[in-house]
């Protein structure tokens, strides 16, 4: 059983507690229909004094229970609110003390829900962001932590904290594949953005390639596959790059990333693919060559592992989510460019 808490506060964004509710609850209903292990799902929303919360939207919320009397739960959300961080802080003392006490659950804070994070301790020694409006309060009130300015999502350890509202939706479908499976992940994904499976790694990856780790030889490194993923790069020309021998390259990488070199590499170029495919108009064997791959049918096999759908379904589904085509758009050149089978 899954046991999850949503923490709300006065002038709390709605979207900060539907998004985590109505994601979770869609993942635990595909769950059950599949005979899923993990598939019963328990929630509660609590306030501080468990009295009613009035929402910023005007929409008066009500709560479950009382925080402090609240059961222990596998998973915790804390809502971005409205307003003042510090009068928000100095009106509810007892949200940052009961998270004191909430270790080692995951706990994900939404926007300007990480200030409570930072207040109660949590993110010391964390990468963490908030809502770019407070960036400079945050950074100069909470020097412990390490706020990435330029993320949307941030993780050290089970801590997760989201710049904006949208990037709720990519922390959720991390989090399904966790808990439930990322076949679920994927389908929840088709029903919740206009991306076809969870999009967190591609977020991390492409704002920060240093992903919470201090091993500054795989940081290098992982700055090189970016800058030149569509090169051929084995993990020998990898270690020579690192100037690490291949084995301790691949021990060293797994323990600062949790992937191998080779499969960092090949998920910096699939996630190219995607964006490739839903923002331009390029065939799919112009795309499989920019990415680093020769042999088209291996680079389609790649793709629907990675993504649950051939490029040519991708493309298909991302764009109908996006806006629905006149009669006149068409996309039979990457169709014609090579036979998917």
């Amino acid at each position: 059983m899954l046991r999850v808490t949503l923490i709300a506060v006065p002038g709390a964004l709605g979207s900060t507690l539907s998004i985590p509710m109505e994601m979770l609850r869609a993942a635990a209903d595909v769950a059950r229909a599949r005979r899923h292990s993990a598939a019963k799902l328990t929630m509660s929303i609590a306030s501080a004094d468990g009295k009613p919360v009035r929402l910023m939207g005007g929409l008066t919320l009500n709560v479950d229970v009382a925080l402090e009397q609240s059961e222990p739960a596998d998973l915790v959300f804390v809502a971005g609110f409205w307003g003042n961080p510090r009068a928000v802080l100095h009106a509810n003392p007892g949200i940052t003390q009961w998270l004191r006490t909430q270790r080692p659950a995951p706990v994900c804070a939404m926007t300007t829900g990480s200030y409570f994070l930072a207040e109660a301790g949590l993110l010391d020694g964390c990468d963490a962001t908030t809502h770019w409006r407070f960036f400079d309060d945050f950074a100069a009130r909470y020097p412990k932590l390490h706020l990435q300015r330029r993320r949307f999502i941030t993780r050290s350890a089970n801590r997760y904290c989201t710049g904006s509202v949208d990037a709720v939706r990519d922390v959720m479908l991390h989090l399904v594949a966790h808990f439930y499976s990322a076949d679920i992940a994927r389908e929840i994904a088709r029903q919740f953005t206009h991306e076809v499976g969870p999009s967190l790694q591609s977020a991390l990856l492409a704002a920060s390639p240093h992903d919470s780790h201090h091993d500054e030889a795989i940081a290098n490194l992982q700055s090189r596959l970016h800058a030149d993923y569509a090169s051929e790069l084995s993990v020998v020309d990898m270690a020579k790059l690192a100037r690490i021998n291949p084995r301790s390259l691949t021990r060293r990488f797994k323990k600062a990333t949790g992937t191998t070199p080779a499969a960092y590499l090949r998920n910096i170029r699939l996630e190219e693919a995607r964006a490739l495919l839903r923002d331009s108009n390029l065939g799919i064997i112009e795309v499989c060559g920019l990415v680093g791959y020769k042999d088209t049918s291996h680079f389609i096999a790649l793709f629907k592992a990675h993504t649950g759908s051939t490029p040519g379904d991708y493309r298909r589904l991302v764009r109908a989510k996006l806006f629905s085509p006149s009669p006149e758009t068409e996309f039979d050149e990457t169709e014609t460019s090579v036979k998917e089978g």
